[in-house]
């Protein structure tokens, strides 16, 4: 393998963001239950996670929760909610020893009372963590977030409104934009993702289903990357 570590410093890889899609598809064709392709998705975030901080990506921010996601079976959209916090729970301690640096875009008042006090610990235990930057989107939707962020716009009085005041009221103000974005599953679309924020970003879409998206996978997306010439429109 490539030194991966050195591609990203010599590329300026600093975000990738990640469509985690096919934990149902890749439970379906083991005639398991959705739940168990969800579960088996939660090991390969781990894996991923720890191999941007061995690679040296400061930013990872993943899709776990869509606000059109509230209209799946009232028995999954529960077992994710209980997914998330059951899954804080047990990998907190361990995240945080890691270095970790916790955060949550999206509409959270919408969660349980319960999870948004778990979400909130998870930021506030790794604030000043200096490692990999975890962004989970949860209950995100991007056109949601630019309504927010017009409404906040609107309360705030500001009458000059550009790209700058725009991009300062998004969920993601505190981070870099995304320089590659990677859709798992072989879909070739963006669901309502980032719309702002990856103008400019690179797309790499993979046939594995996330629960077979490894450290190994991910090292083949920054070679991909590497080969981009990357314009910006010029």
């Amino acid at each position: 393998m490539e030194d991966i570590k050195k591609i990203v410093q010599e590329c300026n890889l600093k975000h990738i963001a990640v469509i985690m899609d096919g934990n149902r598809r890749w439970a379906k064709e083991r005639n398991l239950p959705s739940m168990v392709g969800h579960k088996k998705g939660v090991d390969a975030l781990k894996k991923v996670m720890r191999a941007c901080d061995d690679f040296g990506i400061k930013y990872l921010t993943v899709y776990a929760f869509s606000t059109e996601n509230w209209n799946r079976k009232p028995e999954e959209v529960n077992f994710l909610m209980d997914l998330l916090g059951q899954t804080l729970k047990n990998e907190l301690n361990e995240m945080h020893e890691n270095n970790v640096v916790i955060s949550f875009i999206g509409d959270t008042t919408k969660l349980s009372d319960k999870l948004q006090e778990i979400l909130a610990n998870a930021v506030e235990l790794t604030k000043n963590n200096t490692g990999v930057n975890l962004q989970i989107a949860f209950n995100y939707g991007s056109r949601d977030e630019l309504v927010h962020a017009v409404q906040s716009i609107i309360d705030e009085g500001i009458q000059d409104i550009n790209e700058d005041v725009i991009s300062k009221h998004l969920y993601t103000k505190n981070i870099p934009d995304p320089d590659l974005l990677i859709r798992t599953g072989g879909e070739m679309r963006v669901s309502n993702y980032l719309l702002w924020q990856i103008a400019y970003s690179e797309f790499i879409v993979v046939s594995d289903f996330w629960p077979d998206f490894d450290k190994e996978k991910l090292a083949d997306c920054v070679i991909e990357y590497k080969r981009r010439n990357r314009r910006f429109g010029k």
